[in-house]
């Protein structure tokens, strides 16, 4: 497949995750790797950028949030309904072969490439640290399933309804200061993953963020996922950049740009 040609194929498989997401199976195969995205489309509700939630035997997942008039036409597909996409696209996150340890920081349905990537890690005999944090016990996602892959779930709850009550962050810290971890990866609220990637940085230790803007092409192309002022399109330099890197991004977990380029 080309990546600016649309493949329409039938979902195979709803699946709700909580309240507000859910989870489609795709029967395509997209050679894509953790990090990556898709332009997801549906007739009448457009296009968007959605991070892989997982890939194997041929079939690819996607996990939504419903939290926007696109994303919540997703919400209420059902089963043998059409959809569209085209990619993968991005870049992705990388597992250094000599590293044995990770931790992951997911914030909210940013957990869901993280999880794609926990299980490529434990695959390759890796320690996972998957780290979630969510405003209340209801919106954690895919903790039962990486605790069966067999990673080290820690969670945090704004409210306290499960885990630690507070930030995942803080969490993250704990665990840099007991356990030796070799990389740290994380997607979620912008002001989160900027704190990730500074205490990654405060402890020596390399750090992926998952940083995403509007995008119309998904190509590099139409420029509208430009940052300031480095000006790297995120669609093709990114989603998943370096926390060194991110850090040097004027608009980090500061502000990002609508549609029509204004600052929000």
């Amino acid at each position: 497949m080309k990546n600016d040609e649309f493949i329409v194929v039938k979902i195979e498989e709803v699946h709700k995750e909580s309240k507000d997401t859910i989870t489609l199976t795709i029967p395509y195969k997209l050679n894509s790797k953790p990090g990556q995205f898709v332009m997801l489309w549906l007739p009448g509700s457009g296009e968007k950028p959605i991070s892989l939630s997982g890939e194997k035997d041929g079939k690819f997942t996607v996990s939504v949030c419903a939290v926007g008039s696109f994303s919540q036409a997703v919400n209420n597909l059902k089963k043998g309904d059409k959809i569209g996409f085209r990619g993968p696209f991005g870049t992705h996150y990388k597992l250094p072969k000599d590293c044995t340890s990770i931790a992951t920081v997911g914030g909210g349905y940013g957990s869901a490439p993280l999880s794609y990537l926990t299980e490529e890690a434990i695959s390759q005999g890796k320690k996972v640290y998957f780290i979630e944090g969510a405003r209340t016990k209801t919106r954690l996602l895919f903790t039962e399933r990486m605790r069966k892959l067999g990673a080290e779930v820690l969670l945090s709850t704004d409210d306290g309804s499960e885990g630690v009550k507070g930030y995942s962050t803080d969490v993250l810290k704990n665990v840099l200061e007991t356990h030796k971890i070799d990389k740290v990866f994380t997607c979620g609220p912008e002001i989160m993953m900027k704190k990730v990637a500074e205490i990654s940085k405060e402890f020596k230790i390399p750090s992926e963020v998952s940083m995403e803007r509007y995008m119309k092409c998904g190509i590099g192309v139409c420029g509208q996922c430009c940052v300031d002022d480095l000006g790297i399109c995120l669609c093709t330099n990114g989603p998943i950049l370096s926390g060194e890197l991110a850090l040097k991004i004027k608009e980090f977990g500061v502000y990002h740009r609508d549609p029509t380029g204004k600052k929000v």
